[in-house]
């Protein structure tokens, strides 16, 4: 496992450096990790969605590699990013499909344990994104963490990694994030009655 790590490592950094060919050999070391990212992000999606697995992991992948304003960090800032760019893309989608459905409107939801398990509406994940960039300019780690965690699957070691603080202060984040976005979505969902 430090192996892979190192290389994975190492192939992101030869990536920043211009080195195409390192995207190629990154692709099988990142692969399964990016696909239970897709999964888990999916999962939360309707069942009817146009995208897959694969073709999430595949969209993402392509934008991460082109990439030139990134640099790097590590595997678990790459995860991190890809994790981002995979929502991103399903809000798009999201916001594309509202739009054709039946234009406009704000969304009404709560954000509590519950939502990790339910299957997420266009509305429902529009709201959240909006939530989320709204706390990003409040924290900006607090909103990472949640990215990280509920969008990317991630431990809390791996957050505190990623983000070079301690494991005890993301767990404070998750907690003062998962109460701010709460509170936020019941006030919007109190102002749509």
């Amino acid at each position: 496992m430090v192996k892979e790590k190192d290389n994975v490592t190492m192939l992101l950094g030869q990536l920043v450096s211009g080195d195409q060919k390192a995207a190629e050999e990154l692709m099988p070391l990142v692969y399964e990790h990016l696909k239970r990212i897709a999964h888990r992000q999916l999962q939360r999606e309707r069942s009817d969605h146009t995208l897959n697995t694969t073709a999430l992991v595949h969209e993402a992948y392509m934008k991460l590699v082109d990439q030139d304003r990134v640099s790097w960090k590590n595997r678990s800032h790459f995860y991190a990013i890809s994790s981002q760019a995979m929502r991103r893309i399903l809000v798009n989608y999201a916001i594309t499909r509202k739009a054709q459905k039946r234009g406009g409107g704000q969304a009404v939801v709560s954000f509590d344990e519950q939502f990790f398990v339910q299957e997420a509406k266009a509305d429902e994940l529009i709201a959240l994104d909006e939530a989320l960039q709204e706390l990003a300019k409040l924290s900006e780690r607090q909103s990472k963490v949640v990215e990280c965690r509920f969008f990317g699957g991630m431990t809390g070691e791996e957050i505190a990694e990623m983000l070079g603080v301690s494991l005890a202060t993301v767990r404070l984040d998750w907690r003062l994030a998962k109460a701010w976005l709460s509170r936020r979505l019941s006030d919007n969902a109190d102002a749509a009655e």
